[in-house]
């Protein structure tokens, strides 16, 4: 939800204008806007891209996933790894463009650590795929960019932790 939605609600739920603190905040996110859609501009049009590197990297650092016995070893295995990739960056976007957490946690990690677990796939091992997805997609990004995109990263992994 964004700054603007939250603002609004709680104000209704009190019966009350928004606090001129409140309009501060939103002006605030507002300022934001033009870098928060170059940033989600850029991940989604590098998409292919981050991913792929982002694979590379990982397969680099953790021979032992695409081995037999390994968690993304066969063609099936490791097209499900690479997809989850992609929707992992796309709820990177979502909270970039909202400017909260929020929808990463309601949408991708409620319920993803249990789905792991349950498939047998170490949360070790997805912290490692998501810190790799992190670098490929900073690479893409000014310093300023990657200083504002890099803590929806570090949400999610720390939510995998």
């Amino acid at each position: 939800m964004t700054v603007v939605s939250q603002v609004i609600l709680k104000a209704d739920d009190e019966l009350r204008y928004p606090s001129s603190g409140e309009l501060k905040n939103i002006q605030d996110f507002l300022k934001t806007g033009e870098q928060r859609m170059r940033i989600v501009t850029t991940l989604t049009e590098n998409e292919k891209k981050i991913v792929q590197e982002a694979t590379k990297q990982l397969w680099q650092k953790r021979p032992d996933f695409i081995t037999p016995g390994g968690n993304a070893y066969g063609k099936r295995e490791r097209a499900q790894c690479i997809r989850d990739f992609g929707w992992y960056l796309r709820l990177v976007t979502y909270g970039v463009l909202s400017g909260d957490k929020e929808p990463i946690e309601s949408i991708g990690l409620l319920g993803a650590r249990e789905m792991y677990n349950s498939l047998g796939v170490p949360l070790a091992g997805m912290v490692e795929a998501i810190k790799s997805l992190k670098m490929a997609s900073l690479d893409l990004l000014n310093k300023e960019d990657g200083a504002a995109t890099a803590p929806y990263f570090d949400f999610i992994i720390q939510g995998m932790s």
